[in-house]
């Protein structure tokens, strides 16, 4: 997965299940998380961690609207504990589904 930098060179991002929003421009969010579970669920990795930050919860909105949408996704919540609470999103996808 890549991201463009200030000068317009792709940059990898490892699929690891873990995707951290800080990175990106806030007018990717939407293509990058798409995207990310199009790779996480090739790669059958079938619990995922989104890292939107606390904010005023626009990421989070955005973030929460593609899940809520997503075929594929079995479910989603905020993060417990000392993980990040409200500033991440846990997902679990259904790896056996035809994506």
């Amino acid at each position: 997965m890549s991201s463009n930098s200030d000068n317009n060179q792709p940059s990898e991002f490892p699929i690891d299940g873990t995707l951290d929003l800080h990175q990106f421009q806030p007018n990717e969010v939407k293509a990058v998380v798409k995207e990310y579970i199009t790779e996480c669920l090739r790669q059958r990795i079938g619990s995922l961690r989104i890292v939107h930050g606390k904010g005023i919860g626009v990421q989070r909105e955005i973030v929460h609207s593609i899940l809520e949408k997503h075929p594929q996704v079995i479910g989603y919540r905020h993060e417990g504990g000392s993980g990040g609470g409200w500033g991440a999103t846990v997902v679990d996808l259904d790896i056996n589904e035809k994506s």
